[in-house]
């Protein structure tokens, strides 16, 4: 089983990218093979909303996007992963889920499957926020929710940790690391 973790965090090595390494150690450990993408360490535009995709379902950039559709493709478990940016899902991790208009033309407009739809995905969230108030977990889950339905995949849970402000901060909660180890062993029974 193929499982993709994709990071949405600016900040490498900080408590996104160490919850989603744990998450994707413990997938590993019940076989997973497994793959990070880190969304800042590539090259890719907004969508521009010139429709081209509404004709074929393939959006006209060649930029690393491309990519990312590939792993999407391959992946049978998708592990979404962004720290909260005013209430929402980072800059990165939106670019990316905009990018799926192509995706989402493929469903809606062009009346075909997303992605092959040979085979059952599930995407998993994971997320940390500085502020300690859970609602702002809301609109982020919101957006991922919205991004699997367009993708015809189940979205199987998420974890989400606030009141977490300073870098690698999430290395002081060993909970958390266990958290997300055992919910990555967990994705891979489901």
């Amino acid at each position: 089983m193929k499982v993709l973790g994709i990071t949405g965090s600016p900040r490498r090595g900080g408590n996104t990218d160490l919850l989603l390494a744990e998450f994707l150690r413990g997938a590993a450990s019940k076989g997973a093979e497994i793959k990070t993408i880190v969304l800042n360490d590539l090259s890719f535009i907004p969508c521009q909303h010139c429709d081209a995709c509404l004709k074929k379902g393939i959006c006209r950039y060649e930029d690393d996007m491309q990519l990312i559709y590939q792993e999407l493709e391959a992946a049978d478990r998708i592990v979404l992963a962004s720290p909260i940016h005013f209430a929402g899902v980072s800059a990165q991790m939106k670019t990316m889920i905009d990018r799926c208009q192509a995706l989402w033309a493929r469903k809606y407009i062009l009346k075909i499957p997303p992605l092959d739809n040979q085979r059952e995905r599930k995407i998993f969230f994971i997320s940390v926020c500085g502020r300690k108030e859970f609602t702002q977990f809301e609109p982020a889950l919101a957006t991922v929710k919205s991004f699997s339905r367009v993708l015809n995949i189940t979205c199987t849970g998420e974890l989400f940790f606030s009141a977490i402000n300073e870098n690698r901060e999430i290395l002081e909660h060993p909970d958390t690391m266990r958290q997300a180890f055992e919910a990555g062993q967990k994705l891979m029974e489901t």
